[in-house]
């Protein structure tokens, strides 16, 4: 007898900008948006820890070619530090390792804010998922080893102040890929001396996604229930949807006619038209009547596919 192959799921392809909620981790949401759209593929552009909530851009389908792009783009969170305690890993799900009954001044902590702006360098946490001989630093905290991690070159664009208390305080960070907003707490609270974790921790843009683009579960949930999925009828879903090209708002387009689009899905170069047309550019994409046909480069005139899509 001949054995059934494996069901693969349907073939959607897009953005979903999800609303994680807090206590969920990035891979569960990314398998529970996966089952919800019966989809083939899936992937999400940034992990979010499971106490943080907020903006988890997950792509389905030929989206998932699209990610680089979005894992390099700006990243702004608001987080709230709580003073006194250090925790093992810089929030409240671990153990506090350092305290003190020191609480800073309000004007102490904006006259450190400029020391956190800029290029400046950061030693991930100790529950992070660096790499350390091959191995996640979070599983070798997790076996009771203390590990030494390299700082890295992170760029901030700002950091700034948006409540204070002698106990906590609520910041906003807009930031670039390889941030740790748990080592800004931790390194926070070194330096004014009173040690300090994050207790609230949220994402609110991912570049170029819009935070009036998020999608709660709870409404992803109620369309699912809406459809019939088992005939296979997923409108109420696919409706939030974003377009795979919404990713690549920071890169040139390169218009072609449905000519030069067969040409290039067949992975041929094509001359660039147009007045406005880039010469050259590392990195663009080509689009024919408005949808993406490929990623590629723009090289002496000449648009050069690297990843194609399906028309």
């Amino acid at each position: 007898m001949a054995r059934r192959g494996k069901r693969k799921g349907r073939r959607v392809n897009g953005w979903l900008i999800l609303d994680k909620p807090a206590g969920m981790g990035s891979t569960d949401a990314v398998s529970k948006i996966k089952w919800l759209f019966n989809a083939e593929k899936a992937g999400h552009a940034g992990t979010l820890d499971p106490l943080a909530s907020g903006m988890l851009p997950i792509a389905l389908g030929d989206a998932t070619k699209t990610v680089p792009f979005v894992m390099d783009g700006a990243k702004v969170y608001r987080f709230k530090v709580a003073w006194g305690d250090e925790r093992a890993t810089d929030d409240l799900e671990g153990p506090v390792t350092k305290s003190s009954d020191l609480r800073p001044t309000e004007e102490a902590v904006r006259a450190l804010l400029p020391n956190y702006t800029g290029i400046i360098m950061q030693t991930p946490p100790q529950y992070s998922a660096v790499k350390i001989g091959g191995e996640r630093a979070y599983d070798l905290a997790r076996e009771g080893e203390t590990v030494e991690i390299a700082a890295r070159e992170i760029e901030v664009g700002r950091l700034d102040l948006v409540a204070f208390t002698p106990e906590a305080a609520v910041f906003e960070i807009e930031c670039g890929k390889g941030t740790y907003v748990r080592s800004i707490a931790r390194d926070l609270g070194r330096d004014l001396g009173c040690f300090g974790h994050i207790a609230d921790l949220r994402r609110t843009e991912v570049y170029p996604f819009l935070p009036d683009q998020l999608v709660e579960l709870t409404a992803l949930e109620e369309a699912a229930g809406a459809g019939d999925r088992a005939g296979g009828d997923f409108a109420a879903l696919d409706d939030y949807l974003l377009d795979i090209a919404t990713a690549l708002e920071g890169l040139p387009e390169v218009a072609v006619t449905d000519d030069a689009a067969a040409r290039i899905r067949l992975g041929n170069p094509v001359i660039v038209r147009g007045r406005d047309a880039p010469v050259e550019a590392p990195e663009a994409w080509a689009s024919a009547r408005g949808r993406l046909v490929a990623l590629g480069a723009v090289e002496a005139g000449m648009f050069k596919p690297k990843r194609v899509f399906a028309a």
